[in-house]
């Protein structure tokens, strides 16, 4: 047992001595949920002065937006993609399709809602040093059922909170 003794204590400060395991970066403060007010001051949402987008930002670089509009008219959610620009900005773009009511005869009978379009956010997102809120400026582009650009395209600012407990 005593000659063990001397073997036991060298593993344990061999042990001891290892590096630590390398460190994985945090994921960029942006991932999560947020809730953000915004106010186009050209194109076709220039007039809306409560217009707010919800967005949850995944880890691994995809989003999902949706408005307090998207029911007039109806439309789905958007969907993209975000990235760091550095440890503060980051740049997002992502897309929605476009409706607009079906003829009024065919709507009478059920046609409802149907594809007039998509448009194109694009965002670039300046993060508080406390990670609990954001300012953006916003691109917006309009395209017909052809993917030619259409007009109501604008620009936009916002103010962003973090979604939490």
């Amino acid at each position: 047992m005593r000659r063990s003794l001397p073997l036991i204590l060298l593993a344990t400060a061999l042990l001891a001595c290892r590096p630590a395991p390398a460190r994985q970066d945090a994921p960029p403060m942006l991932v999560g949920a947020w809730r953000s007010s915004l106010q186009f001051t050209s194109g076709a949402f220039a007039s809306i002065a409560d217009l707010e987008f919800m967005y949850v930002f995944n880890q691994g670089g995809t989003l999902t937006e949706s408005s307090n509009y998207d029911g007039a008219p109806p439309v789905p959610p958007a969907y993209g993609a975000w990235r760091a620009i550095s440890a503060t900005e980051f740049e997002a773009r992502y897309e929605f399709y476009v409706t607009a009511p079906a003829p009024p005869d065919a709507f009478k009978t059920g046609a409802g809602w149907l594809p007039s379009g998509r448009g194109i956010f694009t965002e670039r997102i300046t993060l508080a040093a406390d990670g609990k809120s954001f300012t953006s400026v916003i691109t917006y582009e309009a395209f017909d059922t052809h993917g030619q650009p259409a007009d109501g395209g604008g620009t936009a600012t916002g103010r962003g909170v973090r979604i939490g407990f």
